[in-house]
């Protein structure tokens, strides 16, 4: 959905004739939703509207819309505040990485993950980004903690890529089997 819109509703750039531009092409509805997907602390609909450029009467008709589709979650009730639906986003990705993408390409690029995340293991000697002890990085010269710094993020990072891969994984099998994913290779 938000892949037509051309502008960051959350930027504040000073784009003024974009803002105009994306405000004109978009529904109040694509709007809200353009700005809820880039949300992940709570809000209220009035700050939502706000940067969808509608009233809060049409971001709440919007938002009630998004949570019944399981698109966003809502808290509260004076007021009610919303954000992205983290699961339903990994959803999405899981299901586009399997119609993207072969099983066999699937489980390559798995396997490489996996081996990526033992070579951090033994780098770190620890068995998960979250046993590194920060501390003991900080002490160095700034070249080498800046390394290790961005080497525990690009960990992290593989280890939530490794576990959308393995839902893929998963899903693209289960395709394969009721041969709804003709393309696929084993």
């Amino acid at each position: 959905m938000s892949g037509d819109s051309t502008w960051d509703p959350a930027s504040s750039d000073g784009h003024e004739e974009t803002r105009q531009q994306w405000t004109r092409k978009r529904t109040t509805f694509q709007r809200v939703y353009d700005v809820i997907t880039g949300v992940t602390d709570y809000m209220d609909a009035g700050a939502i509207a706000d940067r969808a450029d509608c009233s809060t009467d049409g971001a709440r008709d919007a938002l009630t819309q998004l949570v019944e589709m399981g698109i966003i979650d809502k808290r509260g009730t004076r007021p009610v505040e919303y954000r992205r639906n983290e699961s339903y986003f990994q959803w999405k990705r899981v299901e586009r990485l399997a119609d993207e993408h072969t099983y066999a390409e699937l489980r390559e690029r798995l396997d490489q993950l996996l081996e990526e995340d033992a070579d951090l293991q033994r780098s770190f000697d620890v068995p998960t980004p979250d046993s590194v002890e920060v501390a003991r990085i900080e002490n160095g010269e700034h070249a080498a903690v800046h390394d290790r710094l961005e080497s525990l993020s690009r960990w992290r990072t593989v280890r939530r890529d490794i576990e959308l891969l393995q839902q893929a994984v998963s899903r693209a099998a289960d395709r394969q089997r009721d041969g709804s994913d003709l393309d696929a290779s084993a």
